[in-house]
């Protein structure tokens, strides 16, 4: 009965150099696949940056109404993508710089500001993001190195709204994410939050 515990306690650990010997023996190809990914998505009716943008290019300011505006994909009332902003938020963002005159602002923007409450603001958020982990799966599960890619979109929209016309419109964000983090542990698997391979170290 002791000898069975004590193989029972240690087994954990000779999980390490198991799967070491199980992935040299597997291609480079191979092992990369066993490496995480996940996506994010934010609700869009848009598959680009590119669509979103040309879109949101097709509002009239002073012409396109709130239905029209619905019909292009941007829907004030049931998109989950879309935030109302508050009015002294809405003067905050139309006007960073309180000396600017009125006088100088874009049309829809001045009138948004003298509207007051009766204007309407909504900032809409879309897009998609993947990330995934590259390189050598021996290296990542044992926390020596870790290089994560991160790919997707980003498109922010800004629509201002009085009496159920648009008056202003503009589009920002990312049209292209390709970033790469890479992250270096000199302590591998005895280092803080080292993952799986650090809870079978431990146990």
């Amino acid at each position: 009965m002791l000898k069975l515990m004590v193989i029972s306690r240690f087994r954990p650990r000779l999980l390490l150099p198991a799967a070491a010997l199980v992935c040299l023996s597997m291609t480079t190809t191979g092992c990369t696949n066993l490496l995480p990914r996940d996506s994010a998505d934010i609700e869009s009716p848009f598959k680009t940056y590119e669509e979103a943008r040309d879109a949101l290019e097709k509002v009239t300011p002073y012409q396109t109404t709130v239905e029209q505006l619905r019909q292009l994909g941007f829907d004030i009332h049931a998109s989950a993508n879309v935030r109302l902003i508050p009015y002294p938020e809405t003067v905050t963002r139309l006007t960073p710089n309180p000396n600017v005159s009125l006088d100088v602002l874009d049309p829809g923007l001045r009138d948004c500001i003298l509207a007051q409450q009766a204007c309407r603001t909504y900032a809409f958020t879309m897009g998609r993001q993947q990330r995934h982990r590259e390189g050598s799966f021996l290296l990542d599960f044992l926390n020596f190195r870790r290089v994560t890619e991160t790919t997707g979109w980003r498109f922010e929209g800004l629509i201002v709204v009085r009496d159920g016309i648009v008056l202003f419109r503009s589009a920002g964000g990312e049209p292209k994410i390709s970033r790469t983090t890479r992250q270096t542990n000199p302590l591998g698997p005895f280092q803080p939050g080292a993952g799986a391979a650090g809870s079978l170290l431990n146990r």
